[in-house]
């Protein structure tokens, strides 16, 4: 079987866990941070990672194969 090509912006994006979850971060945090942007309660939560939805795991999975 011939290799797969990675999809590049995926791979910059998720990462697989070993129990084979998604791992993402969250959306909105590239600017507006200060002033009158976002709360720091809110940029706080950002910070954190998160998992990607399950009904799009399998996809993501797809785009990463050696991941």
């Amino acid at each position: 079987m011939p290799k797969l090509k990675t999809h590049s912006g995926a791979k910059k994006r998720f990462n697989v866990t070993k129990s084979g979850k998604v791992k993402r971060a969250h959306a909105y945090k590239s600017h507006l941070l200060n002033g009158h942007g976002k709360t720091t309660k809110i940029k706080r939560r950002l910070r954190q990672g998160t998992y990607a939805d399950s009904t799009n795991e399998a996809t993501i999975k797809r785009m990463i194969p050696y991941k």
